[in-house]
Order: C-alpha cells, then structure tokens, then sequence
C-alpha cells in the first residue's frame, strides 16, 4: 500500500495567480504502509495549493497569509508584516476556520497580533487548501464563513531495503523595499520506519517604502526625528521559528509527534496603537493515523502556550521622550506616562494564552459508494491580559484587561458523502458545539476610584458592573452544511451549497470591560484605530449561506471559467456602535471626521457578491506554452438593522495575467486592479480609498536542486493606499484617542524587487 490522498478529480480548483513550474522539489515519498483516509470533496469554488505552487508564492512574502494571495473572494485586513488576517466573502479572522497541522488554534492578543497562520513560515507550510463557500462539518466548527487548512511537510520514509537516508533543502531571499532578508533549512532523517525532521526558518525587514513621498501629516512631526517622507512607520518585524517532527510507522499505522518554538522579538503595526515587541510560542502534538477494516482513524491531541508583550516600538516611542533607549525587558517593566509626559521605556501590556485540544475522526466504508465520517473535538483555551503600572497616570496597581478568560468547545459531527453514478457528489452533515466562557474579577489601576480624576475614565464604576454581573456564559451551536455536484459530462460541473454556521464571541468581544478610551483603543483586532468595548451580552452569530458554481472547462483544464454566486444572511451579526462613556449608553449623535470608542452590539447583516476566475492556454510554441489567467471578484456587506455598510469589506478588485512556461522556466506578467472603496461603515468613521492599478512581473527557474524566483512588484511604483489596510497610527501620541491624525490610510507598498534561492540535497 502506499502513504496517499485520494482526492476527487473534478475537486481540486487550478491556483489562479502566477505560478511556476509544478514539478516536484524534492524527492517522491517512498511507499509507506498506511493508507489516509478519502478527503472531503471540496467546492469548485474552492482552491488546493500544492508544495511546488507554495514554493513560488513564498519568495514575495514572508507572512503564509499571503500564501493565499490571488484566490477569487479572498482579501486581508492588514496587520503586521508577518501577521495579515484573511477575509473570505467579507467574513474575516475568526469568523472564518483556521487550523494548522490539524491544531485550532487561538489569537491571544486584543489586538490579534498572532493569528493562528502566523504560528509558520511560509518556508515550513507544504500545502494549504481554502473553501471559500461553503465548509463541510468536518473542516471545522465556531466560524460562520470559509475555512482555510494548513499543512507542514508530511514525513517521509525510505524505501524497503534503502536502509537510513537522509534529505533536505537550504533556502534564502531578499527583497528591496524594505530591505527584507531571511533563510531557511530543512533536514530529514529517515528509515524504513521512522523519520527524523527538523524545519526552521529567520526573517526580518526594516519599515517599507510607499511610491513617490507618503508624509501623513506635519501634525505628527517632531523636531529631530521625521521619518523619511516615502517611509511606511511601524511596519518592520523579525521572526524566528524552528519545529521538530518525529514518525514511526508499523504495517498500517502512523504515528507523529511534533514540537514547535516560535520567537518574534519585534514586530510593529502601522494600524494599532502599540506594537508588539515579544511573542514566543510553544507547541507539540501527537497523531496516530490508521487503516481499519472499516475504515480509517485519524486521532490528534495538542497544546500551545503564547506569551505575549506590548509596548511601543521605535516609531511610536519617540513621541513619549525615548527614542535613544530600547523598552524594558518584559519582565522589569518601567513607568510611562501618557501624552506630553516623559516615557521612561515604555508602557508594558502583557498576555498569556493556552490552548489544549483533542479530535478523533473516523471514516467509514459503508460501501463503495457510501461513506460516513464521525468526529468528536474538545478544546481548551485559557487567556490573561495585564498591563502593570505605568507613570503617574497609569496607576497605581495593574489594569485586569481579561483576568482569568476560560473559553472551552466540546464538539460532534456526522457527514455522509454519497457518489451517484459518475455524475452526481452528494455531501450533508450536522455539528453540534457547546462553547463555555468565562472570567474572573477585574479591577482597574486604581481599585478606589474612577482614576485619573477629570479626565473620567470611570474604572471603578465599570468594575463593579463587570464584577457584579453574571459572567458565565453557555452556547448550543448547531451548524448544517450540504453540497450537490452533477456533472452531465466532462466539461461542465454545476454545484450547488447550503450551510447554517454558527461562532459564538470571542473572548474580547465578551470580556474587555472598561469605557476608557485609553484602555478602549487597546481592544482593537481590525485596525481602524477605534476603541472597543466588550459585551457580556452578546449572541453566537448565526448565518445561513447559499452558494452555487458554475466551471465549464476543456476535458484536459486546458481553459476553464468559473463563476460563483453567494448569499449569506447573519443573524445576531456582531457589529459595534458608538458609545458614550460619561452616560455609559449609546451616543446620542453620530461622531464624524475622528476615531471613536464603541461597543459590541449583536445586529443583522447581509454578504452578497460573486467570484468569477478563468484560465486558458493560449499557444503550445517552440518558444514555450503562453497562457492567460484572471479573477474578477465582487462582494456587498451591509448591515441591516442600520442600513450602514460593513467594516472592511474589499472594494471590486481583478487580477490579469499572461504566463510563459517552458521547460524549467516559467514567469508572466501580472495586472492588479482595484477600485475606489466608497462602501465604508459610518459607525467605525471608516476611510475612503481611491482606486488603483498596479503591474508585477514574476519568474522562476529551476536548473536540477536548485531553484530561482524572482520578480519586481509594483512595477510602475504606483502609489496607493490599502483598502483594507485601516488607520495609520504608525507614528504619533497614540494612547490619546485623537492624539494621532484621523483620515489617514496604510499606504500600500512601492516598487520592491525579490529574489529568493532554494536548494535540495
């Protein structure tokens, strides 16, 4: 037998984006005695990017979000250089699955500065497939959008009576906007039995470049110290990340321990308030994989542990009076005073996060048409949040954020997949999930009074109100989810899906108590630069998803197009509004023109829009094969109760491209169109963006072990601003709400040229 997936034919939609050459990196996995269970069939919609497509993406990139890139329906709320959240359909971060070597994991930060595809770089991710309509209830539970699955490199065995091999591969890149650099290696041992692998990846960049002079106002200036006037503020970062994975294997059965260490000493955010300036992650699993008579067994358990510090990184620091000295380490911490006031080294904020969690999946062969998957998953999730004192305001005593947060989902799942005949996929299934949360006690710097004296940040009276309210919180969560695929013959597939999905809140969006609009801002995961207040109060999120695809296509994929309309509909949608904190109601007047504090506030909201992807190969040459590829996608959120547009939802955006393959080469050229973004949420003051059109060129080479890419972005330096990139706050007195200019959009990146080698041995 041999180690394989057995996906169906017509489920694996080509990558749409430029890609070179698909042939294999490294060496073909030698046969191995356990047979994986049949995949989920995933929607036409849906994409799979393969080992060899991943490889050309990451040279461009050093965050696996934008792995992503190019897949019609899906954007990113930009956060960190190494940290972007996914939006697929409008739906974004942890309204969408993400899991990662089988793990959920968890953002422990309020500002979710280290989202669960962070946790790798993009050097150590081997596949990813993405449902951006709808997900099976295998994929995953508590999300109400697409889901997005990451895998590292499987293990890999030698062959009988190869004896101990041994294999791997030694990666770098650079790229020149921001003078980006990093490296890569990966080392397996391997016998007939059992594997030995070690993967472990370095990144760093200094801030970027926008095109042409990007200066966000002479507001923020301060004699002595201007940021150059193309420079992007608080947008560098450094990574580290190693991981270790041990396989044994016996006739039909796998089993696999893994152990991951992440360290992230620096990096800065040009849409939050504070930068993030340590992270260190620790994670191990355990799998065993086997074949039954039955079936197939698939049982996983893990745990991760995050620590995680705040304060301000350079950009910001300079504008408290310390520029020339370096924040405490996160274990000293020093006072920092506010606005206008000295800052001896910063304003530490801390978090701990833990997640422990366990699945066990079956599939069984009821018959060779019929098959029936089970599952049972329980996870464990434990959060505190801190900020100690700071100066003279910021005390005394420490500010409880989320003191004690407990959030725990036991899950099961049935799905039967049916094959009618060659023509027809059937696939339904139901999940039920209990999620519990809770917290403890919370106190703010002052247990006494409402602190700061006039400046009324109300504390204490916020406290006692967090502290006297019942705190426990119990959610029934089913979710449904069901696909047809008829396919009369063998160009065209029609599909057709129905999904009822359903996440309770966050622990943020729960849990942060407090009014005041210092402690607000820090509440803050989209990047608009508002403050954030939680909601004891607030409802799983329920929506009800209709989806159908369209993909006429040659016999061979030699052109195809593909067209995808959706609908959602959310009820008790988790929106926010604008908040008074004097009467601790909602603002009677609607504030414009300034960033605002607001509450979590369960509303209704409708997505609609539409995908529309193709392909076709143009010309088979003695010069090589010329092809032509694009997307078109188009989405509309609006909230229903109020009639006012959804947060960040990406503006009518195409991608055009002319590709040219010829034996180890491939490359194209590459046109990225995106409109002015004119749907904005009143209630965030959230801020308009012209359109823009941007040229790319990229190549690859690959001459025996060794492989080139390389490309230049932003061809034309282009300067443009992020649709989805939200509020710069990058330089400025950012812990005073409106201490930082309103009306300023992350600029997107200038011209940058790439290249990265890799090599197998």
């Amino acid at each position: 037998m041999q180690f394989r997936h057995r996906p169906l034919a017509a489920s694996v939609a080509a990558a749409l984006f430029i890609v070179p050459s698909a042939r294999a990196q490294t060496q073909p996995l030698p046969p191995v005695h356990v047979t994986a269970p049949r995949e989920v069939p995933a929607p036409a919609g849906a994409t799979v990017l393969t080992a060899s497509e991943i490889a050309g993406r990451r040279a461009s990139s050093s965050d696996t979000a934008r792995l992503l890139e190019g897949i019609p329906g899906l954007s990113f709320l930009f956060a960190g250089g190494i940290s972007s959240l996914p939006a697929i359909h409008g739906l974004a971060d942890d309204r969408l699955r993400l899991r990662v070597d089988g793990m959920d994991l968890v953002s422990s930060c309020p500002n979710h500065m280290n989202p669960p595809l962070s946790t790798l770089d993009p050097a150590q991710v081997s596949s990813v497939k993405v449902w951006s309509g709808v997900a099976p209830v295998s994929v995953g539970g508590d999300a109400i959008g697409g889901a997005v699955v990451v895998e590292s490199t499987a293990p890999a065995f030698s062959a009988p009576g190869e004896g101990t091999t041994t294999a791997g591969e030694i990666g770098a890149h650079y790229r020149s906007n921001n003078a980006a650099t990093g490296a890569s290696l990966s080392a397996t041992l391997r016998g007939e039995s059992m594997s030995l692998t070690y993967s472990g990846a370095a990144a760093r960049a200094d801030n970027g470049q926008a095109a042409g002079d990007f200066k966000p106002t002479t507001a923020t200036a301060r004699a002595g110290h201007t940021l150059p006037l193309d420079e992007i503020g608080s947008t560098a970062y450094r990574s580290r990340n190693h991981a270790l994975a041990f396989a044994a294997r016996s006739g039909d059965h796998l089993v696999e321990a893994k152990l991951g260490y992440q360290d992230i000493p620096e990096q800065l955010y040009p849409n939050q308030r504070m930068d993030m300036l340590d992270n260190t992650q620790k994670r191990g699993s355990l799998r065993y994989l086997g074949t039954m008579p039955w079936g197939s067994l698939d049982v996983r358990a893990w745990h991760e542990k995050v620590d995680h510090y705040m304060d301000f990184g350079a950009d910001k620091r300079f504008w408290y009076g310390a520029l020339s000295q370096p924040p405490a380490a996160p274990e000293t911490g020093s006072p920092c005073s506010p606005v206008g006031m000295t800052c001896a080294s910063g304003m530490p904020m801390y978090s701990e996060g833990t997640t422990t969690g366990a699945s066990a999946r079956a599939q069984v062969d009821m018959t060779p048409q019929d098959l029936l998957r089970v599952g049972v998953e329980a996870q464990r999730y434990r959060l505190d949040e801190w900020w100690p004192p700071s100066g003279g305001m910021m005390s005394p005593g420490t500010f409880d954020n989320v003191n004690d947060g407990r959030r725990d989902r036991d899950a099961l799942f049935v799905e039967w997949e049916g094959r009618r005949d060659k023509r027809w996929i059937l696939l339904a299934g139901a999940r039920y999930e209990r999620v519990r949360s809770n917290a403890g006690e919370v106190r703010g710097y002052d247990p006494t009074t409402n602190g700061m004296g006039m400046m009324a940040s109300y504390q204490k009276r916020d406290a006692d109100a967090f502290n006297a309210a019942n705190r426990e919180r119990t959610d029934g969560n089913w979710d449904a989810a069901a696909l047809v695929r008829y396919s009369p013959g063998d160009t065209l597939d029609l599909e057709a899906g129905l999904a009822r999905k359903v996440r309770s809140p966050n622990l943020y969006q729960r849990y942060t108590w407090s009014t005041w609009s210092m402690a607000a801002v820090m509440n803050n995961t989209v990047g608009d630069g508002n403050g954030y207040i939680g909601n004891l109060s607030l409802e799983p999120e329920t929506a009800r998803t209709l989806t159908a695809t369209l993909d006429w296509h040659a016999a061979d994929r030699s052109w195809e197009l593909r067209f995808t309309p959706y609908l959602t509909q959310v009820a008790d949608f988790i929106d926010a509004i604008q908040w008074n904190a004097a009467t601790n109601a909602p603002a009677t007047t609607l504030a414009t023109g300034q960033f605002v504090v607001l509450k979590y506030l369960n509303q209704s909201a409708r997505l609609r829009g539409f995908d529309l992807s193709g392909k076709a190969l143009l010309a088979k040459t003695a010069m090589g094969d010329f092809g032509t590829s694009g997307t078109f996608s188009w989405v509309d959120g609006t909230n229903r109760d109020t009639g006012d547009d959804l947060y960040g939802i990406m503006p009518r955006n195409a991608r055009l491209a002319l590709t040219h393959a010829k034996g180890d080469w491939s490359g194209g050229i590459e046109v990225a169109l995106v409109a002015r973004k004119d749907g904005l949420s009143d209630a965030r003051n959230e801020i308009a963006t012209s359109g823009y059109g941007l040229l790319h060129l990229r190549g690859s080479w690959r001459l025996a072990s060794l492989r080139l890419d390389f490309g230049i972005e932003n061809v034309l330096d282009r300067f443009h601003r992020l649709p989805t990139g939200g509020a710069y706050v990058g330089q400025g007195s950012t812990m005073s709400i409106n201490g930082v200019p309103w009306g300023i959009a992350v600029p997107g990146p200038g011209r940058s040229m790439y290249a990265a080698a890799a090599y197998a041995f």
